[in-house]
């Protein structure tokens, strides 16, 4: 297995174990935050969802947004089934982008992110965007903990 099969299969899993704990939350709680700060549940779905695109937009362009439009700008918040009937099409684009990489790119391609002063080799980079979902996961299954909610097992 190379590194960019590697790094397929660490998006593959790290999302299947995030469908598995969003699957897992009942929908009457979807709206549920634990503070007026926080994101609801459905909110932070949607959060990784749309910013695996906005990481995707962000690797295409090298790190430049420009004028960066969200395709969820306008999309009401709904259930689970919905957010990854929306997104299926985005993480399709952004797995196939992946995929079409060399390996050579991981270490010489540069994402300079200077609105945010930020600078990483695009190996680094995708790493970096899985993380971002497995953070999500582990702020959600405190959720669900909070809620005394039966928390599913993501850890087969």
């Amino acid at each position: 297995m190379n590194s960019i099969e590697t790094i397929l299969l660490n998006f593959s899993e790290i999302r299947r174990r995030s469908i598995k704990l969003w699957s897992g939350v009942p929908s009457e709680y979807l709206n549920w935050k634990p503070d007026e700060n926080a994101f609801t549940i459905i909110e932070m779905i949607r959060h990784v969802l749309e910013g695996e695109h906005l990481f995707h937009k962000i690797v295409q362009n090298r790190g430049n947004l420009g004028n960066y439009q969200s395709p969820w700008k306008d999309l009401k918040y709904s259930d689970l089934k919905n957010e990854l009937i929306f997104s299926e099409k985005y993480r399709t684009d952004f797995l196939k982008m992946i995929s079409e990489l060399e390996e050579s790119d991981l270490k010489s391609v540069s994402i300079e992110r200077t609105e945010v002063g930020q600078s990483k080799l695009l190996g680094d980079y995708l790493n970096r965007i899985a993380y971002h979902e497995s953070v999500h996961t582990g702020q959600l299954l405190s959720y669900l903990r909070t809620l005394d909610i039966e928390r599913p097992k993501i850890w087969d």
